[in-house]
C-alpha cells in the first residue's frame, strides 16, 4: 500500500529527512511535533544560554504550541482534531511538567478521547521538553 508523504503550509519545518505526516489509506501518520514556530528557530517558552543549553521553560506555553502544531498539520493533511485516535506523549521532565500537561491536553481533548501513552525521556533533538507523536483518520 503505498503512502503519501504530507507537509504542511503552516506547521514548523522538520529538523530532519522526514515528512510533517504520512498518510495510509484512512490513517494519518504524524512524526514528532514539538512547539517550534514556522520559518523560525524560535521556540515558544524556551530561554535558552549562548551555548544553546535551556535555562528555562514554560511548559504550558509548549503544550499549547505542540498542539496549535499538530492542528495545523492535521488540517492540511484533510483530518482534524477530533479524528485523532492515538497519542504518544514525550516528557522530558515527567516530575514537574506533568499536571501541567494533563490539564491542559484534559481541555484540548475534552471532546475527543484517544488513547495516550506519557513516557518520560532524558532529552529530545533540539531544546524544548515536550514531543507528541500522532495517528489520526482521515
Amino acid at each position: 500500500m503505498a503512502a503519501d508523504r504530507i507537509n504542511s503550509s503552516k506547521a514548523p519545518e522538520p529538523v530532519g529527512a522526514y515528512p510533517h505526516a504520512r498518510k495510509v489509506g484512512d490513517l494519518l501518520f504524524l512524526s514528532g511535533v514539538g512547539p517550534r514556530e514556522r520559518g523560525s528557530k524560535k521556540i515558544p517558552g524556551v530561554e535558552l544560554d549562548e551555548k544553546g543549553n535551556i535555562i528555562s521553560y514554560d511548559i504550558e506555553t509548549q503544550c499549547k504550541c505542540v498542539f496549535q502544531n499538530i492542528k495545523y498539520i492535521l488540517e492540511d493533511a484533510g483530518s482534524s482534531w477530533d479524528k485523532i485516535i492515538d497519542v504518544q506523549v514525550f516528557l522530558t521532565n515527567m516530575k514537574d511538567d506533568f499536571e501541567i500537561y494533563n490539564r491542559l491536553y484534559a481541555e484540548w481533548f475534552k471532546d475527543n478521547q484517544p488513547c495516550r501513552t506519557t513516557i518520560e525521556i532524558n532529552c529530545l533533538p533540539t531544546p524544548i521538553a515536550i514531543e507528541l507523536k500522532v495517528i489520526a483518520t482521515i
